[in-house]
């Protein structure tokens, strides 16, 4: 005989585990705990739970803190746009009144490169003419009062006559010699041009002023701007008409060429 036939033959309960369970529904049902899940699956349950109320929350949180933030960047991004937009307008009308001003600075320096030196110094050359001609009309009166002086008297030939042109000749003589001598003197303001930005101008300036003369006095001088950062020696001096002229001083500056470019007379007038 096998042993599955001894097996067969012996009184064994094989499905014992469907009756305990069959067992354990039925007194669950009678108690009201239908299809009762474990504690270990009801623990799984709510940890499940859990986690998902959890994922819920936070999903809530990021998204209201998204919206704030996004909000906020966009405000201050408007904000900062529209600050740009100012700042980009004041720039165009900065931009817009240099261009204007370096236009007329052009346009003058262009002007003033084109027109010769002696038609600007029209008005010093007229004040010239009128004192000329103020000193001719002072000369002609002079000499008006010497014609006064009868030199030669009556053509009478007695002693009387002779002594009183004597007398006459020796009045005259002496007023002659009391007259000061006229010394005719002008004043002169000359521009002295450099030839850029990085002249030194106070190098340049000594070389004007060492420029002696018998009849010169040299004045006050200052920096004139002239533009793109050049600036000229503007200088005063008074000089002897018979002894110093304005070609002469133009010559004696323009020989220091490392400093001088030019010289102009920007006035001229008589004293």
């Amino acid at each position: 005989m096998s042993g599955f036939q001894c097996l067969a033959q012996e009184n064994i309960w094989f499905d014992k585990f469907k009756y305990d369970e069959a067992e354990r529904h039925y007194h669950e049902a009678v108690n009201g705990i239908p299809n009762a899940p474990k504690p270990s699956q009801e623990r799984e349950a709510n940890a499940i739970l859990q986690d998902i109320a959890k994922a819920r929350q936070n999903i809530q949180q990021s998204l209201a803190g998204t919206s704030c933030s996004s909000s906020g960047d966009q405000s201050e991004l408007v904000s900062r746009i529209k600050t740009l937009e100012v700042d980009n307008q004041n720039l165009h009308k900065v931009v817009a009144d240099l261009r204007s001003m370096l236009s007329k600075l052009e346009t003058r320096m262009s002007v003033l490169e084109k027109t010769p030196a002696a038609a600007r110094a029209t008005p010093a050359a007229k004040n010239i003419v009128v004192q000329q001609k103020k000193v001719e009309v002072k000369v002609e009166t002079e000499d008006d009062d010497d014609d006064d002086i009868d030199l030669f008297g009556s053509d009478e030939e007695d002693e009387e006559a002779e002594r009183i042109k004597a007398e006459r000749v020796k009045e005259y003589s002496e007023r002659k010699a009391k007259k000061p001598i006229l010394i005719a003197k002008s004043s002169i303001l000359l521009d002295v041009k450099p030839w850029d930005d990085e002249t030194d101008m106070v190098k340049l300036e000594e070389c004007v002023r060492s420029v002696q003369a018998d009849g010169l006095l040299w004045g006050a001088s200052k920096l004139v701007p002239v533009g793109y950062g050049i600036k000229k020696l503007q200088i005063s001096c008074v000089v002897e008409d018979d002894k110093v002229g304005t070609d002469m001083l133009e010559e004696e500056i323009t020989k220091f060429e490392d400093y001088v470019q030019s010289v102009d007379v920007a006035a001229f007038n008589k004293i």
